[in-house]
């Protein structure tokens, strides 16, 4: 877990999972707004398919888990009497996949997406592990949104201030803002900055736009504090 609290941009979000848990591979993706849905991580080629098959489908037990914002285990595919997402099932199962455990991604109440760990063969999870892989997951989630907005922003202005925590937007405004966003929703500093990142990426605003919205109390974070 420690490799996900110091991991850069460009390092492997998959390795740890695969070093911590049973489990033979990883994906990672994003779902629907506000980042799209792509894979952004895989272990290998097979993860990389198994992902894809839920993507074209628009179903699976990753859009499920982001769906009820809780882990969708499933230890045993090839016997599961699933109807939740048939046709994902039905493509899977003929992969001769063993199982498969999707985790939600979410930042506060930001959607982002889902790890799925697989297993070639039947493998079950114990409690404490799961709760393991929900905490790694959370950390994941943050990488990846950073990581979108970090290049949305750079193909958008072309520039990306690395030399600090809150980049171009260390102003005061927006200082003043991400605090009011952590007393809505108990996020801490960094997350809170994210948030508000994300919202005004999302609603295709400048960032000290919405910051002023909010110290104005025109948009109230509390609102939207879903998943936390």
């Amino acid at each position: 877990m420690t490799a996900l609290y110091r991991a850069g941009e460009q390092d492997d979000l998959c390795a740890p999972f695969l070093a911590a848990f049973p489990v033979d591979s990883v994906a990672i993706s994003t779902l629907g707004d506000p980042l799209g849905s792509e894979t952004v991580g895989a272990s290998d080629d097979s993860a990389a398919r198994w992902d894809e098959i839920q993507l074209d489908l628009g179903e699976g037990p990753c859009w499920e888990a982001l769906d009820r914002g809780a882990p969708v285990l499933v230890p045993d595919l090839q016997d599961t009497e699933t109807v939740r997402w048939p046709l994902a099932l039905h493509a899977l199962r003929a992969t001769q996949l063993g199982a498969v455990f999707a985790f939600p991604m979410h930042v506060g109440p930001i959607p982002v997406g889902a790890v799925d760990l697989f297993g070639r063969a039947s493998v079950s999870l114990r409690p404490s592990v799961v709760e393991d892989a929900v905490t790694m997951t959370g950390l994941v989630a943050r990488h990846v949104l950073h990581r979108a907005l970090v290049r949305t922003e750079r193909a958008e202005e072309g520039t990306w201030n690395t030399g600090s925590s809150s980049g171009r937007y260390s102003r005061r405004e927006v200082h003043q803002a991400s605090g009011m966003i952590a007393a809505q929703t108990g996020a801490g500093a960094a997350d809170s900055l994210l948030l508000l990142r994300a919202f005004a990426h999302t609603a295709g605003r400048p960032v000290l736009e919405l910051a002023a919205d909010v110290i104005a109390g025109r948009v109230d974070f509390t609102d939207h504090d879903e998943h936390e």
